[in-house]
């Protein structure tokens, strides 16, 4: 609170603003407020503490403990790793077209890249040089959603990836938003199980793509870890509408 002693209006104590009370405070814009405004009031604003007495404000915080973050400006690398201690389940939302180039550079890593998993078609693999977005991203250890205008799509950056290989897929924004929305009402929410069984998916690519003797053939070992994980996956408790 702020102590308001002026000579007009009566002595009165204040809030303090949001800038004052969280360091990781940035002005919103039009963009951040929309997104905002797709989830339950009482989900916003919601304050955050740890042991040691730090405290920042968390955009949306859903029933399930998910805290959704909404980035615009620029995030230094150290800053974001903050975010990600701090938060024990975060999730990025992205705004892809900030910079000009972003988003043609982001298509065109897409291009360039290969799909290691035929049975899941969305999963791909793509440079971390294609772009400032898979730059300032890739190696991230939360959930970045990518967002580039189009009201229908996502893209999905899924964590851990390594220094070289950003794994990504997409999914509706009408589905993210449902994903955890329902549980409001229902209780449930399928994310966590989609989350899992993604980031299992892309850990065991790139276990077994280590393991693998470089005297092999490239194909040989893509064709192999094909069949594998389709035999291997069959048990995930993945919902049937992420299914191929």
């Amino acid at each position: 609170m702020v102590a308001r002693c002026g000579e007009v209006r009566v002595w009165h104590w204040a809030h303090r603003g949001r800038r004052h009370c969280d360091s990781w405070w940035e002005n919103e814009t039009e963009w951040h407020r929309k997104w905002k405004g797709q989830f339950p009031v009482d989900w916003q604003e919601i304050i955050q503490h740890a042991e040691d007495g730090e405290r920042h404000i968390a955009d949306v915080k859903t029933d399930d403990g998910w805290v959704i973050e909404f980035q615009h400006s620029y995030i230094k690398p150290e800053e974001r790793r903050s975010r990600e201690g701090f938060y024990s389940k975060l999730i990025w939302v992205v705004d892809g077209v900030r910079r000009k180039t972003d988003k043609a550079r982001f298509q065109k890593a897409l291009d360039e890249s290969v799909a290691p998993f035929p049975e899941y078609a969305l999963l791909r693999r793509g440079r971390s040089h294609g772009g400032g977005l898979l730059r300032d991203w890739a190696g991230s250890r939360a959930h970045v959603f990518f967002d580039f205008g189009d009201k229908q799509v996502l893209w999905w950056l899924i964590p851990n990836a390594n220094d070289i290989d950003a794994y990504v897929t997409r999914i509706s924004c009408a589905e993210f938003i449902e994903n955890h929305r329902r549980t409001a009402t229902q209780g449930a929410n399928d994310f966590d199980s989609v989350a899992e069984a993604f980031t299992g998916l892309v850990a065991d690519y790139e276990s077994h793509r280590r393991a693998q003797s470089e005297k092999a053939p490239r194909q040989d070992f893509e064709r192999d870890f094909a069949r594998m994980s389709r035999r291997n996956l069959q048990g995930r408790n993945r919902p049937r509408r992420y299914r191929r």
